[in-house]
């Protein structure tokens, strides 16, 4: 019995906004793959694709799926695995990118793209996923306790400070006056933040995909410029100004630095079927951020862009992900 392709976004977090817009696309590369939509009180409902594609501005407004439910997240789940589906996940940050939903799927036999669930837990920790990175070789800048906040920057000058676990760039902050401590302090009350010294330098980001043998390639970097200097989430999804450069005009050297740090991270976090690592370029060479397992797939989305600079139709990376999702899930039920 072949399987049937279903495309699940939303999401109960924040970044369920950015998931719709993601899923718009998705949906125009697979036209025949079913709709489910997981709502912020965490029910799936049934969806389709004139409502999804008359959702104007996804990124502002919340998508109303107009439809029948399917239950609860573990409700759905089951329905997928009684009627052989594999789950293309246009989803974006908490349980859907921690490892919960992950973990949801695999105990139930039910193929997913992306990541498993270890991995997906381990890259959304900053932290962590900092660390494993550095044990693979990755350039990684020091991390500030929040207790230290004030002596680092009489050290450094300026820092910046993001939720641990959190994406999209919600509640970044930038240290650049004094006062600007009060507000990484306040902020830190409600979740852990990672601070750090802040870098001059050029942003990157870069595509690795696995291939249908199980081999890795990166795809070209992409040098990301913010009018204002901050790559938030106004500047990645509601500003004009923001020019995303791909492949980026960074030196031969610079690239290949980029791509071998980019699968180097990929590895040390056990990814699998693709990734996006961020870097930041500067005169000290180039430094890990952090590695997002489930990038934005939006049309003005940063993953897209690499492929298609690389010469891969979105449709056929789309094709590879659910066979990879479909082929690991078999071996995984045969061990």
């Amino acid at each position: 019995m072949s399987q049937r392709i279903t495309i699940l976004f939303g999401g109960s977090n924040k970044e369920r906004l950015v998931s719709v817009a993601t899923a718009q696309s998705l949906n125009d590369a697979l036209p025949e793959a079913d709709l489910w939509f997981w709502d912020a009180d965490d029910t799936v409902y049934e969806t389709d694709t004139k409502t999804l594609q008359a959702h104007a501005r996804p990124f502002e407004d919340a998508y109303k799926p107009g439809s029948r439910s399917l239950g609860k997240v573990p409700q759905a789940l089951d329905k997928a695995r009684a009627e052989n589906r594999t789950l293309v996940l246009g989803l974006h940050g908490g349980t859907a990118e921690n490892g919960e939903l992950q973990t949801l799927c695999e105990m139930r036999g039910v193929p997913f793209t992306g990541s498993g669930s270890a991995s997906s837990h381990l890259a959304f920790d900053k932290i962590a996923a900092k660390h494993f990175a550095a044990l693979a070789g990755v350039r990684i800048t020091s991390s500030v306790a929040l207790q230290d906040i004030d002596a680092a920057f009489a050290a450094h000058g300026s820092l910046i400070a993001k939720p641990v676990r959190d994406g999209s760039s919600y509640g970044l902050l930038f240290v650049h006056a004094k006062q600007d401590i009060a507000a990484v302090r306040e902020a830190a009350k409600t979740e852990d933040y990672l601070i750090e010294p802040f870098i001059k330098g050029t942003e990157a980001t870069c595509a690795v995909l696995e291939q249908a043998d199980g081999s890795l390639i990166a795809l070209p970097p992409i040098e990301i410029i913010a009018e204002d200097g901050s790559f938030d989430y106004t500047a990645k999804y509601l500003l004009k100004s923001t020019q995303e450069i791909c492949p980026g005009r960074f030196s031969a050297e610079v690239t290949a630095q980029i791509q071998d740090q980019a699968v180097r991270a990929h590895r040390a976090l056990s990814c699998t079927g693709y990734s996006r690592s961020d870097f930041i370029v500067s005169p000290k060479g180039t430094i890990y951020l952090e590695t997002n397992t489930l990038p934005g797939l939006t049309k003005a989305s940063l993953y897209p862009k690499a492929l298609k600079a690389h010469g891969i139709e979105f449709v056929d990376f789309l094709r590879g992900q659910i066979a990879l999702a479909e082929r690991r899930t078999k071996a995984a039920v045969r061990a």
